[in-house]
């Protein structure tokens, strides 16, 4: 079958589409990440050429612009004064991934191996972009199988976050509604629609005067979030990256949007954020690619022994905690 740009690109997207319908339908119970991966493995073993994504234009260098404006527009999100008001929120996720990271550093390192447990780690606490940096990071040392391992654990994780997520909210839920019965708490009504380019609460940090609304742009949400995205790279480079640019990135955004030089979730006011994540999730998915049914089936024991190891380090901490 023959592939050209536009072909490709419809390609990735319908199998994108098919994962997220099925994971509409079953209630997130199937995660859509899973499906695509199901469909792009197959598609790779059969039919898709192993370049679909560099064919559909949303390979590299697209996947690192993406990554890049996608960790400020994060870090906007991380107010800081919310975050010290749900400090024990806060307290018991760090407890979380210490935990998880305690019990695969320890008995999976002895299990699994160091590398192993190293690139598959992050993407467990994690999430894509977690994923994308250990992908990354494994295949510069030339560990193909890790490689395609970090993209396993990231796809499969929603497996076990799900049920375990819909558990505690249930239980949660449960509590919520008998305190409110018994007039213990009070329901508030949400008045929000979503994101509007409205004018936000100043934060006390906030020394940038407010850009008036009809001068905010598509253009000018970008523009800002390239400049802080540069400034990181910068930043990173001249400190020989001894802490990650990615990280960099992240921790820009936060001071950026609390001295008012960006807004918060840019890339949603600017509508550019949906585009952005779907470069991200083909590009892992292109790592698929490497993968042969051998592979895949040597990584069942790592994948599964590490996500168990994790789970129960994660709920002994954070439960302690909690």
């Amino acid at each position: 079958m023959s592939f050209d740009l536009i072909a490709a690109f419809s390609t990735v997207l319908f199998i994108l589409y098919i994962g997220d319908a099925i994971s509409t339908k079953t209630k997130a119970f199937v995660p859509s990440v899973f499906v695509a991966a199901v469909l792009f493995l197959l598609g790779f073993w059969t039919i898709l050429p192993e370049n679909l994504i560099d064919l559909a234009c949303l390979g590299q260098p697209l996947a690192t612009l993406s990554m890049y404006l996608l960790l400020v527009h994060m870090g906007t999100l991380l107010n800081i004064k919310e975050l010290a008001a749900q400090w024990r929120t806060v307290v018991i996720s760090l407890g979380g991934i210490i935990g998880i990271s305690l019990g695969t550093m320890t008995l999976g390192k002895y299990l699994f191996g160091w590398e192993a447990v190293v690139i598959s780690t992050p993407p467990l606490t994690g999430g894509i972009v977690a994923a994308l940096m250990m992908q990354n990071a494994a295949m510069e040392k030339g560990l193909v199988e890790l490689s395609v391992l970090a993209i396993v654990m990231y796809v499969t994780q929603g497996f076990f976050g799900y049920p375990l997520t819909a558990i505690a909210l249930k239980r949660e839920g449960r509590r919520l509604l008998a305190a409110f019965r018994k007039g213990e708490i009070k329901a508030e009504i949400a008045t929000s629609n979503g994101p509007s380019d409205a004018p936000q609460k100043r934060s006390k940090l906030q020394i940038i005067p407010e850009i008036p609304p009809k001068y905010r742009t598509t253009y000018m949400y970008l523009f800002k979030l390239g400049i802080v995205a540069w400034a990181s790279a910068i930043t990173a480079t001249a400190i020989n990256e001894v802490v990650s640019r990615f990280v960099i990135c992240l921790i820009f955004g936060v001071i950026a949007a609390e001295i008012g030089f960006l807004e918060r979730r840019p890339l949603d006011l600017s509508g550019s954020f949906g585009f952005m994540m779907t470069t991200l999730m083909a590009f892992i998915f292109a790592g698929l690619a490497k993968a042969t049914p051998n592979m895949i089936v040597s990584l069942v024991g790592p994948l599964f022994g590490i996500i168990a190891i994790g789970i129960t380090g994660m709920a002994l901490f954070s439960m302690a905690l909690g």
